[in-house]
């Protein structure tokens, strides 16, 4: 009977964080079992494989995080804290456990799985963030300006938006707008009048988000503040011991910006102080929302020393929570905040055919974990440093990211296309905005939904047609229930398309009936789309 399979827990206690725990939770692979989830930016090496190994405690990816794997036969794992997890032929080994580890067997499929795992630690709260982020492209800064971000190329890149023809939406100015971290004003010396600046991107119709971190700089004004009133994070390493009351020497952690003071959100007051200077831009600059960056587990070291003791996965969480304030929101690392009107973005990708690839992968199981309102990154990369040296980009591959991020929950615009494109292929990067117009309004029923019933937006082929082969299948997905969609993402235009059953009408005009796997040769100027006309 079914009832005896209800759930079955494994509880690994240990005293302390990060410690290593010698009880390991052995759990048997079962015959055609695949095993998702964990880490998003390890979705491309997904389901796991033999030899696979990731610990969560201080690690997020790089990108978002929970406590959860799932299987493809209905099974799922969950714990309230990280966990180590290895695969060692058909044994899924779980250790270095600080909580609970619970092991839930009662669903059959990977979407049960899903549903039940949703259900019982991460329930939907049924809101949603700012709709203008799913309905229209956006924009972000980042590439074209990268640290020189200054008002005159900020207006004139909006300017540009409308003058090439594509729609305006949610503008992101990023990193390097202000005299340093923890000030919260544009620096006089690239801003002649920020509120201006802002006051007229809304008047093209623009609303304008703002990249913030949880850095303080040191040496600094408000660094010596902050320290002094105990609302950073202090370093484990203190003379007077570990007490947080005795606490005096901050922790400096180290990042891609250098090395930087960090608050800490254990402490209600550094919470309100982060709050109070986010509401200062809102109210001074007329800014509309955040680019929440960093707030990576990894930047949290698990001996410093908090207002209250946390993993550096809890800080990392907390930092989700800052966003919850404003429904223009954005994050690139996170930590169990799934089911929250929070917006996700996959990690920087460089300008490549190979991280191209990964995207579906990535948000697909992004949406196993519950991060439904994800990004696909910028369009054509956003790893700037994989741009440096390059006289000329791939056009081929900046149209097919276009086309692969045109029917994703949201799409994103950094580098310029109208500046690195030909005028032909700048057309079929704008075509791919068009199609993304005319499947708007199904896509904002599916984040309403989702908001609702907690189901991903975007969904593996495995997910919504389980048992019949596609747990490998990483290179279409489904956009809903209803959609399959197969964006080439490889240099030649060759493409092997997996049709479940039903029968699926072609973009192209014509049904064609599955199970059936095809191979095409896509022009570049084409998105394969079917949709499922009959199961």
């Amino acid at each position: 009977m079914r009832l005896k399979q209800y759930c079955i827990f494994f509880i690994l206690i240990c005293s302390t964080w990060g410690s290593s725990h010698a009880q390991t939770t052995v759990i048997k692979i079962k015959s055609g079992e695949n095993w998702y989830g964990g880490v998003v930016n390890e979705g491309h090496r997904m389901p796991l494989k033999d030899g696979y190994s990731f610990n969560l405690f201080g690690d997020t990816g790089t990108n978002q995080a929970a406590p959860l794997l799932l299987s493809t036969k209905g099974r799922y794992i969950w714990s309230d804290a990280p966990f180590e997890f290895s695969v060692k032929g058909d044994q899924l080994l779980l250790s270095n456990a600080t909580e609970p580890v619970f092991v839930d067997s009662m669903g059959r499929t990977l979407k049960e799985a899903f549903v039940n795992a949703n259900k019982k630690h991460f329930p939907s709260k049924g809101k949603l963030p700012d709709t203008l982020l799913f309905s229209r492209p956006q924009y972000n800064t980042w590439i074209e300006l990268v640290y020189n971000q200054n008002q005159t190329d900020i207006i004139k890149y909006a300017s540009d938006i409308i003058s090439n023809g594509f729609p305006t939406g949610v503008l992101m100015i990023d990193d390097n707008w202000a005299d340093y971290y923890g000030r919260f004003d544009f620096r006089k010396d690239r801003f002649e009048n920020a509120t201006v600046m802002v006051d007229s991107l809304h008047k093209l119709d623009f609303k304008v988000m703002l990249w913030v971190s949880p850095f303080i700089s040191p040496d600094t004004e408000i660094f010596r503040d902050l320290l002094n009133k105990k609302l950073l994070l202090f370093s484990g390493n203190q003379k007077g011991g570990s007490a947080w009351k005795e606490a005096t020497d901050p922790a400096i952690i180290s990042w891609w910006n250098g090395h930087s003071a960090v608050l800490d959100f254990t402490n209600p007051q550094a919470k309100d102080w982060f709050e109070g200077r986010l509401d200062y831009m809102v109210k001074t600059y007329h800014i509309d929302g955040f680019k929440f960056d960093a707030g990576d587990a990894d930047f949290y070291p698990s001996d410093a020393i908090s207002f209250r003791k946390a993993t550096p996965n809890e800080h990392s969480r907390l930092w989700g929570e800052i966003g919850l304030n404003y429904p223009l929101n954005e994050y690139r690392a996170m930590w169990k905040m799934a089911g929250e009107p929070l917006v996700q973005r996959l990690r920087d990708k460089q300008h490549t055919w190979v991280d191209l690839q990964k995207l579906i992968p990535h948000l697909t199981v992004a949406g196993l974990l519950g991060y439904n309102f994800t990004c696909p990154d910028m369009i054509g990369g956003g790893e700037y440093g994989s741009f440096i040296g390059k006289d000329k980009l791939d056009e081929e591959l900046v149209v097919r990211s276009a086309q692969c991020s045109a029917l994703m929950p949201m799409m994103q615009f950094s580098v310029a296309p109208w500046r690195v494109l030909s005028k032909e292929n700048l057309g079929l990067v704008k075509s791919a905005v068009k199609i993304r117009n005319r499947y708007t309004a199904y896509i904002l029923q599916m984040v309403k939904e989702s908001a609702k019933n907690g189901q991903p937006i975007v969904r593996s082929m495995e997910y919504e047609f389980p048992n019949q082969g596609f747990a490998e299948v990483k290179g279409q997905f489904m956009l809903g229930k209803k959609f399959l969609v197969a964006p080439v993402v490889t240099k030649n235009s060759k493409k092997l398309i997996y049709f479940p059953k039903g029968k699926w009408r072609s973009d192209k005009g014509g049904i064609i009936k599955g199970p059936k796997i095809m191979e095409q040769i896509v022009p570049l100027d084409r998105l394969p789309i079917y949709e499922l006309v009959k199961d």
